[in-house]
């Protein structure tokens, strides 16, 4: 790919067309992995439990830890300390809602499993690419899109739904024992505000959005290793892009999709 143009002496910086193709291409790989998981016989399948596995195995204990940790910590003891001065420690379970079910134990979600999973993927399909694996694959018939990308977007998304259930979880056993353990408030207290707060609608939009993100993530690592070239120089700086892109993706979608959800929904930005 070449490059133009340079910014005091930085490297130089990629054209807007060059942009455009990616995302072009990152368009087209979703399009392409989407018709790949719909196609009979459905071979698939054994690659996608295995890396559904994987993800588990990797992800759930960093989410669980990260979660509990700034749930202690942010929404726990910084807004307690702020509702402790007003005597309202006890409706610190509804701010838990909107800190951790709607915003960040989605984030967190997603930018663990960016970080440990798509790391692997993206270094996994960079190193096949440049070992000259996949062009093998391509001469045998076979699809590296619907046979190694396909399977793993699935995967993703699905497995992150599922992880973002248990961070959940321990995002707010973390707010709850910082408010009751540390604080002085009472379990009646925290669990009534926040199951007075919390509705059906703001866990499904949470796992929705973690969906998402999760195939966001896959497409964006998938096309990273993909196009990755240049040695294992080339496959390292493929895994950093594919990090920072994921981020930024994610940040945008949540930014708009937190949007349309206020819009959609009003009801649920009244604190009960």
């Amino acid at each position: 790919m070449r490059m133009q143009g340079t910014v005091a002496g930085r490297r130089p910086v990629a054209p807007p067309l060059a942009r455009v193709r990616r995302l072009g291409g990152m368009l087209g790989l979703a399009i392409d992995a989407g018709r790949a998981l719909l196609r009979p016989p459905f071979a698939w399948r054994r690659e996608f439990v295995l890396h559904c596995a994987f993800i588990l195995r990797a992800a759930f204990l960093p989410i669980a830890v990260s979660v509990a940790a700034w749930g202690f910590a942010g929404p726990g003891l910084q807004a307690g300390n702020f509702l402790v001065t007003f005597g309202s420690i006890d409706r610190a379970g509804g701010f838990m809602v909107v800190a951790i079910v709607r915003e960040f134990g989605t984030f967190v979600t997603a930018s663990v499993v960016a970080g440990v999973v798509g790391t692997a993927i993206t270094s996994e399909l960079g190193a096949r690419r440049v070992r000259g694996e996949l062009d093998a694959l391509r001469v045998l018939g076979v699809d590296p899109v619907g046979s190694i990308v396909a399977p793993r977007i699935l995967a993703l998304a699905l497995m992150m739904m599922l992880l973002d259930a248990f961070a959940l979880l321990f995002g707010v056993a973390g707010g709850y024992v910082a408010s009751v353990g540390v604080l002085g408030g009472t379990t009646g207290g925290f669990l009534g505000s926040f199951f007075s707060n919390t509705t059906f609608l703001d866990l499904a939009a949470s796992v929705l959005k973690v969906g998402i993100f999760g195939v966001l993530i896959g497409v964006i690592c998938g096309y990273k290793g993909l196009t990755a070239s240049g040695g294992p120089a080339g496959v390292g700086r493929a895994v950093n892009e594919a990090v920072v892109g994921c981020l930024v993706a994610v940040f945008l979608v949540n930014l708009l999709y937190t949007q349309w959800f206020l819009a959609e929904f009003p009801q649920v930005g009244v604190f009960r």
